[in-house]
């Protein structure tokens, strides 16, 4: 088994390149070392980063060291501050050690052994899609570390940390979380090697993985660990996955297919994953179990940790953050993912949507999660006090901007409906569709003394809207007058009916109307404003006919995207395990996977299709799936050696970047 003990893949430009931010990094440690006082109060508003941090403190050691694949913005956005800070409230001593060298020990032990344990997350991304592009070649920026700079992470980078960690300290307390780490909690298809992997449990031989967000999981273990328990004690709290020799301490649990079975059989993989995502809710899930008969051990998964309450949101999101990168980082150009949420504020988690290739409702679960207007509006007010702000608040929203409450009153004491989904093919009849407590929330919003405009850039889902009726016309007008800065943007991702239900989305009618509506509402209030639409390529159940009747649709609209983006199958989602399996795990029936690379770029071509480049291989693709009708002039693509049109209007630039390929874990 390929365990990725050094950093494979990684070529030699790439180690210069961690030596020299290395090298700039300690440069920058002598200066503030040596600085006036005033300059280690400032660093005294971060968590501790390096021995000095504690010095100043007057800690000789740490309670908890979190290490982290991401660089160290003290933001509510970024995994290592929220959880630090929410340890820091409780009176635990919390150091971050942020993109370590993992090739030596120097940069974990720098703050020296930590008394209760270590926190280990590859950061806000899987470390393999923050690295790779669908085609998977290497990418050429990482938005989460300084300057852009990449190579600063080892790939599977939860499984390296936690290598070397028991390499440093041995049988210290060792927890894992983040996004990495809960989408790959089970056996799972891994999409850079091609081939299945076990649960990084047990690949990172960390004695607890944190699934979910992990805010009530990490308290309850670190009182336990404080209250003098060992590691091999933490196996209680919902929310977590552990291994053991057997399961009989378990009063009821469902057991999937085992390792063995799922690694040699496609239609065993299908079944574990579907009897999985049945138990992943808090209120009504089982435990879940997977043996792997090799180690003679049992993956355990306890049922996801509870909703946490209006209270708790808001003493998370109240938490004294910097809102700003470590001043470590401001000779390098600072942290590039910092722009994207700095002047936004979240007002919520969780995502009822359930679309097949997203995988935030198997992360943050399908119960939205809240916090007050009260605790909202104090955040807003702390934006205007920065030196920074211009007066606009880039967002209030969260995965699904719109996604105030819960989808029903059902879900407090039922938890979300197992076999039926909320919004597909069919909003519920008992979907709560009410938009007015968001209306409310954005109206007070901008009546905060310095704020001159909040803008709505989270995903909104228009089907959910048009399901509130007039009410939700209402809420258009106000969002259309007020909220959008020119550009409203939206998800129809496909316009094939049968793309569309293997995405788990509604019909195309839907967005159909919602656009004419848009339109209309933009022309009573005399604005220019435009709906740009994003649409995937290579979906499950996406071959060439498929792909032709985006193109058309895409024809339709005048839209034009520069970039297109592709589907990636990042673990944890049900269009990956269809990806992998070709089968769609809840019906049985076979799915179209597309795999090959030319044809996967034929898809491509042919959604930007206006795009002179792309001519040729459209024109491949048509003939390929016998439709050279739409081939010649004023049709889909003009006849070979005729000249492309120039920039259409409605285009919009789609780059392919970790920030937008996040979209596949953390928005619907």
């Amino acid at each position: 088994m390929d365990l990725h003990l050094s950093h494979p893949g990684q070529n030699r430009a790439a180690d210069r390149g961690v030596d020299e931010v290395k090298r700039q990094l300690e440069s920058t440690d002598v200066k503030v070392s040596s600085a006036k006082a005033s300059s280690i109060k400032a660093s005294m508003s971060f968590l501790p980063v390096r021995r000095a941090d504690m010095e100043a403190r007057g800690w000789d050691t740490l309670d908890f060291l979190f290490v982290t694949g991401d660089a160290y913005v003290d933001h509510p956005s970024f995994a290592a501050a929220l959880i630090g800070r929410l340890l820091e409230r409780r009176g635990y001593r919390v150091g971050v050690v942020a993109q370590p060298d993992w090739r030596s020990t120097d940069d974990f032990t720098v703050m020296g052994r930590p008394r209760l344990g270590v926190l280990v997350g590859a950061g806000n991304l899987d470390s393999m899609l923050n690295r790779r592009t669908a085609d998977k070649k290497t990418r050429g920026s990482d938005a989460y570390s300084p300057g852009g700079q990449t190579g600063l992470r080892p790939d599977r980078a939860t499984i390296v940390y936690c290598q070397k960690i028991r390499e440093i300290w041995g049988g210290i307390a060792l927890v894992i979380g983040g996004v990495e780490a809960s989408l790959r909690r089970f056996a799972h298809y891994d999409y850079w090697s091609d081939a299945p992997r076990r649960s990084i449990l047990l690949d990172s031989q960390a004695d607890v993985l944190v699934f979910g967000m992990g805010e009530r999981q990490i308290l309850q273990i670190a009182e336990l660990l404080d209250e003098g328990y060992p590691a091999d004690a933490l196996l209680q709290a919902p929310g977590t996955c552990y291994a053991a020799e057997d399961v009989e301490h378990l009063d009821s649990f469902v057991e999937l297919p085992s390792w063995e079975a799922v690694k040699d059989d496609k239609k065993a993989f299908a079944e574990a994953f579907r009897l999985a995502s049945m138990e992943q809710d808090p209120i009504r899930g089982k435990a879940l179990v997977q043996r792997y008969e090799a180690q003679r051990k049992y993956l355990v998964q306890l049922p996801p940790a509870p909703p946490l309450t209006e209270e708790m949101m808001d003493e998370i999101y109240d938490l004294p953050y910097a809102r700003a990168w470590h001043p470590k980082y401001d000779a390098l150009g600072g942290v590039p993912a910092l722009a994207e949420v700095k002047f936004s504020v979240t007002s919520h988690r969780g995502c009822f949507g359930s679309c097949a290739f997203c995988s935030i409702h198997a992360h943050q679960g399908r119960i939205v999660q809240a916090r007050s207007h009260d605790s909202i509006l104090r955040e807003v007010e702390r934006l205007t006090r920065m030196k920074d702000f211009k007066g606009y608040v880039h967002d209030i929203g969260g995965p699904t901007a719109n996604f105030r409450h819960p989808a029903c009153r059902a879900q407090a004491t039922r938890g979300a409906c197992k076999n039926r989904e909320c919004l597909f093919p069919q909003p519920c009849r008992h979907l709560d569709t009410s938009h007015a407590d968001y209306l409310e929330l954005l109206r007070k919003a901008r009546a905060v003394k310095g704020v001159k405009k909040v803008f709505v850039r989270s995903g909104l889902r228009y089907d959910y809207l048009m399901a509130d009726g007039e009410k939700g016309r209402e809420f258009l007008t106000e969002l259309c007058r007020r909220h959008v800065s020119g550009q409203l943007k939206v998800a129809p991702e496909h316009a094939s009916p049968s793309v569309l239900r293997t995405m788990r989305k509604g019909d195309i009618g839907c967005y159909r109307r919602f656009m004419e509506l848009f339109r209309a509402t933009n022309r009573r209030l005399e604005k220019k404003q435009y709906l740009v639409p994003y649409f995937m390529t290579c979906h499950p159940g996406a071959g060439l006919s498929e792909a032709i009747e985006l193109a058309l649709f895409a024809a339709e609209l005048e839209f034009c995207p520069e970039q297109a983006q592709d589907f990636i199958p990042t673990p944890g989602s049900l269009a990956t395990c269809m990806y992998y399996t070709e089968l769609d795990p809840f019906t049985g029936k076979s799915v179209v996977v597309v795999r090959n690379p030319r044809e996967r770029r034929m898809q491509r071509a042919l959604l930007q299709h206006r795009a002179a480049q792309n001519h040729a291989l459209a024109r491949e693709a048509l003939l390929k799936a016998g439709r050279g009708d739409l081939i010649g002039a004023g049709k889909l693509v003009p006849p070979g050696g005729a000249a492309g049109p120039g920039k259409e209007r409605g285009s919009a630039r789609r780059k392919e970047s970790p920030r937008k390929s996040e979209r596949s874990q953390r928005s619907s």
